[in-house]
């Protein structure tokens, strides 16, 4: 029987700031600064005082993160 969280983890959805905060690690406020430099995905508008953000977008911003830091790290040994 296949797990369900693991299907669910890596579906598509539209989650909220206090998720991304806490896949990120950074606050609201850092994460707006980025987004206003164009260095975070941008949020999505759900309602007059509502936003979120695509999950793949959020996981995809993770990944290259860590790959980036992966190449840094390799270029320095």
């Amino acid at each position: 029987m296949a797990n369900s969280t693991s299907t669910t983890t890596n579906e598509r959805r539209i989650i909220r700031l206090p998720e991304v905060e806490r896949r990120t690690g950074f606050k609201r406020s850092h994460l707006y600064n980025l987004m206003k430099e164009g260095r975070f995905p941008k949020a999505i508008k759900l309602g007059l005082r509502a936003v979120g953000w695509d999950s793949l977008a959020v996981d995809r911003w993770i990944s290259e993160r860590l790959e980036q830091d992966r190449d840094d790290l390799q270029s320095v040994a």
